[in-house]
């Protein structure tokens, strides 16, 4: 079992920049991804990281503004910039224990509680 957990979270307004982190515990993932879903939306893989070989993916809606990145294996970063209104979410880290889909729900085995982001305009 592996436990995560998300912080992080916050207001900031649009072109301002959040960084989440995401603690995991316990038995470690092959991967670790983030998600966000806004009300009415569906829950969307934004970035993922393998952790052995450190390859990353992004959603195209995130690429070129956010960097996922990990410390030590046993920390998942989000760096979020010029973020914009409609990063606007709950973000969640998830941990999966297969190498296909990262950025796919149904891949993931592990969820952390979630951290709310708000950007304003």
């Amino acid at each position: 079992q592996a436990q995560l957990m998300e912080s992080g979270g916050g207001s900031v307004q649009a072109g301002g920049s959040l960084k989440l982190s995401c603690a995991v515990s316990g038995r470690p993932p092959y991967t670790v991804a983030w998600f966000r879903h806004a009300p009415g939306k569906e829950r969307e893989g934004i970035a993922g990281i393998y952790i052995v070989a450190g390859n990353t993916e992004y959603a195209d809606s995130v690429n070129g503004r956010f960097t996922i990145s990990q410390y030590a294996r046993n920390i998942v970063y989000l760096q979020m910039n010029s973020l914009k209104p409609e990063d606007t979410a709950k973000y969640y880290c998830a941990g999966g224990l297969t190498y296909d889909g990262i950025l796919q729900k149904d891949s993931q085995t592990y969820w952390g509680q979630g951290t709310q982001v708000t950007v304003s305009s």
